[in-house]
């Protein structure tokens, strides 16, 4: 008979074993991490309380900012703790709610940002349909929509992790329980579900980059025909997000595996799942007049 052992923990090797940076690396994620929740909680109650931001193209902001809440704080906790307690064990049933989490934001955040396109592209192009293409209706059905797929494909990344056997080593060679970093400690044959990982990471990526770009192409189209950069503001903030997300992910997921290392990963992993949910607040803030306005109206009333 085999000899194998349940696993009932994980240790994640954290950001740095050097002693020497691990309280600025804490006070630097503890910054990083306020900025976000201040920043994403501020956008949200901003579109809640001001009625002139009731209208799709902030619906969807909210619903983005709400996922950048979320998302950060499937990890970053986990991470400050290590830094600063020591802490790197993580259970078997926590690392795969981590795993599930990231995963399901992440790929809701994918979702959302290709459905904002598809709005900007109504707005622009279409503008005096607007209204009657993203409806109430409409535009719940796109983030219900957003927040299905995340979630499915969250359950098809965990499940298809956490179906295989480990007997192996039990520590995760990155800060938090990424699907790549746990999957490799398996003693299980792991070809087919490292297939199911690619093909369903590529499926959500390129299909939303497809809606995106096709999107953009029919907005610069019109804003050329129409000879003024009038339509261009409206989108500015959205495709700066869109460029700093997918051009992470570009990075990480679309570079030869022999220039692959571990520390640049874990570099790379840090700006997707703590630096980009606490820029996109600070991009919609400074890009957007609409936001800046309200942001002042609200100042005002509270003195």
């Amino acid at each position: 008979m085999e000899n194998k052992t349940e696993m009932t923990h994980f240790i994640l090797l954290g950001l740095t074993k050097d002693p020497r940076l691990q309280l600025p690396l804490f006070v630097t994620l503890l910054l990083i991490y306020t900025i976000t929740l201040v920043g994403n909680l501020g956008m949200i109650l901003l579109i809640l309380l001001d009625s002139r931001l009731h209208t799709p193209m902030y619906f969807f902001l909210g619903n983005l900012s709400l996922v950048d809440l979320c998302y950060p704080s499937a990890v970053t906790p986990t991470v400050m703790a290590g830094l600063f307690l020591g802490d790197e064990v993580i259970s078997y049933n926590a690392c795969a709610a981590q795993m599930f989490f990231v995963g399901a934001f992440g790929t809701v955040e994918n979702y959302l940002l290709a459905s904002m396109a598809y709005d900007r592209y109504a707005a622009v192009c279409k503008p005096l349909h607007y209204t009657t293409t993203m409806t109430t209706s409409v535009c719940a059905y796109l983030v219900i929509g957003c927040y299905f797929c995340g979630f499915l494909n969250a359950s098809i990344y965990t499940g298809n992790t956490f179906s295989l056997s480990f007997c192996m080593s039990h520590v995760v060679h990155h800060f938090y329980c990424d699907v790549p970093a746990v999957m490799v400690l398996s003693c299980s044959d792991r070809h087919v579900s490292e297939l199911v990982l690619i093909y369903v990471a590529s499926f959500n990526i390129f299909f939303a980059l497809l809606v995106i770009f096709i999107s953009y192409i029919f907005i610069f189209i019109t804003i050329l025909k129409m000879r003024s950069g009038a339509g261009l503001s409206t989108c500015a903030s959205h495709f700066t997000a869109v460029s700093i997300f997918y051009g992470t992910v570009i990075f990480m997921y679309l570079q030869p595996s022999s220039s692959h290392s571990m520390d640049m990963d874990k570099i790379a992993s840090v700006f997707y799942t703590m630096i980009i949910p606490m820029l996109n607040p600070v991009v919609y803030s400074f890009r957007n007049t609409e936001v800046k306005s309200a942001f002042s109206k609200i100042l005002l009333e509270g003195k």
